[in-house]
């Protein structure tokens, strides 16, 4: 009997494991780091994309996140940071599994002790300007892949892989 690798947080991903059973996935590159409080973590794919402005990461974190990872294309800046303890404290508590950000963050000690996958690039402690800027639920592209809404992603210790249908950790 195959267990689903996503159960709101209550369930421990293996993105080798993974990997190993679905070899068609699409693994991004080793350039993450992970912060949460959440280690291991997975789900539907909802993306943004923004440039130093986390206006729609915090609107979205705002939003029902139950079963789904927001995945944020910060156009790879290390000069702002699009998440903090705040906006992750409220993505938690609307049961968002996880965000992946291609950028920085910010208040790592908090979020380290908040219930949700984080994993981004690096911490830069200057927040972002709201300027109201941005893209939601269209395709992106980074760290050698592109990522779709309503994909799903699944990301650990090891890395961070893409499918294009749920998958199931092998017993």
């Amino acid at each position: 009997m195959m267990r689903p690798a996503v159960s709101n947080n209550n369930q421990k991903i293996s993105t080798p494991d993974l990997c190993d059973k679905y070899p068609e996935v699409q693994v991004l590159a080793p350039l993450f780091n992970n912060y949460g409080g959440i280690r291991s973590f997975g789900g539907e794919v909802v993306t943004v994309k923004c440039f130093e402005d986390n206006s729609l990461v915090k609107e979205q974190a705002s939003y029902n996140g139950i079963g789904k990872v927001m995945v944020v294309d910060g156009g790879g800046s290390l000069r702002r940071a699009l998440l903090g303890d705040m906006i992750a404290e409220d993505a938690a508590k609307n049961g968002w599994e996880g965000i992946i950000i291609y950028g920085c963050i910010r208040d790592v000690d908090e979020i380290g002790n908040t219930s949700i996958g984080v994993q981004a690039l690096n911490t830069m402690p200057v927040k972002t300007e709201k300027r109201g800027a941005g893209d939601l639920n269209i395709a992106v592209t980074f760290a050698g892949q592109t990522i779709r809404p309503r994909q799903y992603i699944y990301a650990d210790n090891n890395g961070i892989i893409v499918s294009d249908h749920p998958l199931s950790m092998p017993q």
